[in-house]
């Protein structure tokens, strides 16, 4: 049988799943003071809390990250009403050898009673605002203290599937009539998968933003080189290119490097179909590159040839996916998506074709982005009104929850 190199391999399956955070490497350099990577390493019980289990999302040492349900009353039976529900994602099991399980509230469990609450965006609001006040003041600080002025926050919600695995015992336990707390899911690895069903992408697109109101802003073809650098090993080279005018190559137009993640919440929301993931991160947007290292980038994102029939639509001849040793290209992505927006929030609805080099595994996934520039806009004030940034963030999650999660079962 002829080789077939790693870029020409389809897996098989559904897209491979976005894990929760991760033990991190690949950090932002002006943050090292901050990101203390022994005491990830040697504080086994910090790292089990913060459901660490991969390399390739950073993180501040002060990072806060968190997973809650939201749905049920205070008086509700936890373990009568929920169960663990088996989900089939074949690129996740052939790595782990074992399916993983999404948190499920059968449907009509709680028709007729009162065992859900009435405002489940204000109980998110309550869980989070002093996590975020003080996820933006460690990053506000750290940013003063190394002029990073070229440092740019995001708050952002995505849409997805919060999914648990990593102890098998707990697993057949939980699938059987056994009691389910959500001690037990802590003692559980997790990740968040952030497809969107097409059905849902539809709705959301062509119905919720023309209800809202929203304001069509542009639509978006890149394709997005990750680029590890041996002189530079705590970072990872993002290089967001378009396609040249002779549409046979991509040119880079922007180089970015790691978002570092500062605050994650993520939600099971019970009666809903998916779940929520809140994230503040921020990216440098503008990083010191001698021309040597310019001109090695140009030369390795020159190179690329555009082919729609890989993952990730691009390749590189044999033995040319490095240049000079130094730039090894360890991802790829093509993305298309559009955006809308008002005042407060902008909606992008992306769909991502994406190869990873170092595992041979590609992912095709519809996403949905909120952000909420507003909030940025009143946490980068001097002094800052928390009473207007929970009322910003509380109207924020009740739009996503009565447009963005549809009712139904979280399986």
């Amino acid at each position: 049988m002829a080789y077939i190199p790693p870029h020409k391999r389809h897996s098989k399956g559904l897209p491979l799943p976005e894990p929760t955070p991760a033990l991190e490497t690949h950090l932002l350099p002006s943050f090292r003071k901050k990101v203390n990577l022994n005491s990830f390493g040697g504080d086994q019980q910090k790292r089990k809390e913060k459901n660490f289990p991969r390399k390739n999302v950073a993180y501040t040492d002060d990072a806060v990250v968190k997973w809650f349900t939201v749905g049920l009353a205070d008086h509700s039976p936890f373990s009568s009403l929920l169960r663990l529900h088996p989900v089939s994602l074949e690129s996740f099991e052939q790595k782990s050898r074992q399916k993983p399980l999404s948190l499920l509230l059968p449907e009509g469990c709680s028709e007729g009673t009162n065992e859900l609450i009435d405002k489940p965006w204000l109980f998110v609001a309550e869980n989070v605002k002093q996590d975020l006040f003080l996820s933006f003041q460690h990053m506000k600080r750290e940013m003063e203290e190394t002029d990073m002025a070229e440092v740019k926050p995001s708050v952002v919600a995505r849409f997805g599937k919060v999914l648990f695995y990593g102890n098998s015992s707990i697993c057949q336990e939980s699938l059987k009539t056994n009691p389910l707390s959500e001690t037990t899911l802590r003692k559980m690895k997790r990740f968040f998968h952030t497809d969107v069903p097409p059905a849902n992408m539809d709705y959301m697109e062509n119905q919720v933003a023309e209800k809202l109101g929203l304001e069509y802003v542009q639509g978006k073809e890149l394709y997005c080189v990750k680029l590890s650098d041996e002189l530079r090993p705590e970072s990872t080279v993002s290089c967001k290119c378009t396609v040249a005018k002779d549409h046979k190559k991509i040119q880079h137009y922007k180089i970015e490097l790691n978002r570092v993640r500062h605050m994650v919440a993520d939600m099971s929301c019970l009666g809903k179909s998916s779940d929520l993931r809140l994230i503040l991160y921020t990216k440098k947007i503008n990083i010191a590159l001698s021309d040597e290292e310019i001109n090695e980038i140009k030369d390795l994102i020159g190179s690329a040839i555009l082919d729609s029939d890989v993952e990730g639509g691009l390749r590189w001849p044999l033995g040319k996916n490095s240049s000079g040793g130094r730039y090894v290209v360890s991802s790829i992505g093509h993305t298309t998506a559009k955006s809308y927006r008002n005042s407060s929030v902008r909606f992008k609805f992306r769909h991502a074709d994406r190869f990873d080099f170092k595992s041979s595994i590609g992912e095709v996934s519809p996403e949905i982005f909120l952000k909420m520039p507003g909030i940025i806009s009143q946490l980068r004030k001097q002094t800052i009104d928390e009473n207007l940034v929970f009322e910003m963030l509380v109207d924020n999650l009740k739009l996503i929850w009565d447009h963005c999660l549809l009712d139904g079962s979280s399986s």
